[in-house]
């Protein structure tokens, strides 16, 4: 579905993308992952020839981007932090006018259909500028879906919104992906929201793409030995515990270095049988945890 080879782009004469390649298959959905200013908006630009790179080759669905534009945006809608929408406008007037932009057909229909869905009906003829954040991003995403594209590209989709709004934004695009196969790239720094929904990452700093793959393939690569975090009535110096690595991490809590996922059923055996274990937590297999390990070590390069 997306094909980015060695593409660089420089802005104002400053490179903000050095020679980035990735691909993308039909019905992912992948998390393109970064601190403030590491060029994924300006990727999300480029792939929607909103701005042409200096070099390399964009290719969406088979199209390339620099001679297919105007069908790389029928087919793919863009969801910014901004929102795209026009306060003076109601929530229908800006629908229909962006249904008419994208050629609908029944927009009527397809206009109530993502009203309802995104519980904005009764809001429908309410101006934008008085919308909430969250209203907002409702509205944004339903915008952005007018057309049934084949695929999404999502700037900080949750922003604003309030943790209830979260859980149903992240679980309507699962179900997207699920039941209609939309490829959707999304660029968040809520990372473990992406967690429930993503099937791949791509981690970009200061414009170079510096690593890529499934959490699992992460982990096996960046974790290394387990981390757990076990609540429990034993301390670091008990003499059951002397054949592992372990510290007190705070009180009643025991920080344990483990080889690998059956070393804590082995542990947690050992533990019972001699106090209680009220709670046990991984420390070192979140996406959150593997990013910032991912750029500790691009950084010591």
């Amino acid at each position: 579905m997306i094909k980015v080879d060695e593409v660089s782009k420089s802005i104002g004469g400053k490179p903000v993308i050095h020679d980035v390649s990735f691909h993308i298959a039909q019905g992912e959905v992948v998390g393109l992952l970064g601190p403030n200013g590491a060029g994924k908006t300006t990727m999300i630009r480029l792939m929607n020839d909103v701005i042409t790179p200096d070099h390399g080759m964009i290719h969406i669905d088979g199209q390339r981007a620099t001679v297919h534009g105007n069908t790389i945006r029928q087919l793919s809608g863009v969801v910014t932090e901004s929102a795209g929408l026009y306060p003076e406008l109601t929530a229908r007037e800006n629908l229909n006018f962006f249904a008419r932009l994208y050629g609908v057909k029944q927009p009527q229909r397809r206009i109530d259909q993502l009203l309802m869905e995104f519980e904005l009906k009764e809001h429908e003829d309410k101006l934008i500028g008085k919308y909430s954040t969250g209203m907002k991003k409702r509205l944004a995403i339903a915008k952005a879906l007018l057309h049934e594209p084949k695929l999404l590209f999502l700037d900080e989709p949750t922003n604003g919104l309030d943790p209830d709004g979260i859980r149903d934004m992240i679980g309507y695009l699962r179900k997207l992906n699920e039941e209609q196969g939309t490829t959707i790239l999304i660029c968040s720094h809520v990372l473990h929201q992406l967690e429930d929904v993503c099937s791949s990452y791509l981690f970009i700093d200061q414009g170079r793409l510096i690593e890529k793959g499934t959490l699992e393939e992460l982990e096996r690569k960046y974790a290394g030995k387990i981390v757990i975090h076990v609540k429990t009535g034993l301390r670091a110096g008990s003499s059951e515990l002397s054949g592992y690595q372990v510290r007190e991490a705070g009180e009643q809590l025991l920080e344990f270095h483990l080889q690998d996922e059956q070393a804590i059923s082995d542990l947690l055996r050992l533990m019972l049988r001699i106090s209680w274990v009220h709670e046990v937590q991984i420390m070192n297999r979140s996406l959150e945890s593997i990013y910032f390990e991912v750029r500790r070590r691009c950084h010591e390069l």
